[in-house]
């Protein structure tokens, strides 16, 4: 027995008092009719209809049932309406993690006009540069860096790649002077992202490439307080150039070591799965496309633990 199909010719033969109409409003033959509602009397042990040749009428139980049945029906027909709607424009909860200084520096002050342009979808950003578990947490996309992605059978897609920039206030390279070469950032004051996985910097100058292994008096996990401690003249660091375009645009900030580079660091849309993406989803990532520059390569499906 299809209970679906059993629930609405049960609702249709109570409505129309007559198996013949709930066969027609139903597009069935009164054949099947008769054994659906047989097949649901049975599997609920009662008898929902009084039977005669001249009509049918529901017995005590099957008015009670009708009530719920007729809920429950209107429910689903509701939550399938819903779902088409959510299938063609961004409706409902979007939850997204997203690293704290990335989101404040990048795309923060775009979310009001992002939601007004979607009056439906309701968002939940979570702000943080520790890592989510997407399913675990109910997440429906995460914003990472990495620059080696695991398969975690997540869908990564490559937003943009952030170029760093070692760079201090003016009056610290007053005080300390300005290195010539990475090897020299042993003889100052280093401020280092606590959560980066490595405490090494690495350069590259052409074929030349320096290690330099950073012992910092300071280490912190956020890169906003990276940079109150650059502005207040305290040491260098190697941060994430468009965090602090806007010092270095100022002159609160000066680049040292120009002529060396630093590999960027990749920033994915991490998402359970392309399979039926959401339009929330899909509007979020075009949304963030569009706030931050375009990456240099499509995107990329090995996953990412997140």
């Amino acid at each position: 027995m299809d209970r679906y199909i059993a629930l609405q010719v049960f609702r249709q033969v109570a409505e129309q008092n007559s198996f013949a109409a709930a066969g027609r409003r139903l597009g069935l033959s009164p054949a099947a009719i008769s054994k659906n509602v047989a097949e649901l009397e049975a599997h609920l042990g009662t008898r929902l209809f009084q039977r005669t040749t001249r009509r049918v009428s529901l017995t005590g139980e099957g008015a009670l049932y009708l009530a719920h049945v007729q809920q429950g029906l209107d429910t689903l027909a509701e939550g399938e309406q819903l779902l088409c709607q959510a299938k063609l424009e961004p409706v409902g909860v979007l939850r997204v993690s997203a690293p704290l200084t990335l989101a404040m520096t990048q795309f923060s002050s775009a979310i009001p006009a992002f939601l007004a342009r979607h009056p439906h979808l309701t968002l939940e950003l979570d702000l943080s540069d520790t890592q989510v578990d997407l399913v675990r947490d109910g997440f429906d996309l995460a914003i990472r860096g990495s620059r080696e992605l695991e398969d975690s059978g997540l869908i990564a897609r490559k937003l943009t790649a952030m170029p760093y920039a070692v760079c201090a206030a003016a009056a610290y390279l007053e005080r300390h002077g300005r290195p010539a070469t990475p090897s020299e950032l042993a003889e100052h004051h280093c401020i280092r992202f606590s959560l980066a996985r490595s405490d090494v910097w690495t350069f590259r100058q052409q074929d030349r490439v320096e290690t330099v292994p950073i012992d910092a008096r300071y280490s912190v996990s956020s890169s906003l307080a990276i940079m109150d401690a650059l502005r207040a003249g305290f040491g260098l660091s190697l941060i994430p150039r468009p965090y602090v375009a806007a010092d270095l645009d100022a002159g609160r900030l000066q680049t040292v070591l120009d002529d060396w580079h630093t590999d960027a660091l990749p920033i994915y849309a991490i998402y359970p799965s392309r399979h039926y993406l959401t339009p929330k989803v899909r509007a979020f990532i075009e949304f963030l496309q569009a706030c931050l520059p375009p990456a240099s390569s499509p995107a990329q499906k090995p996953g990412h633990q997140a």
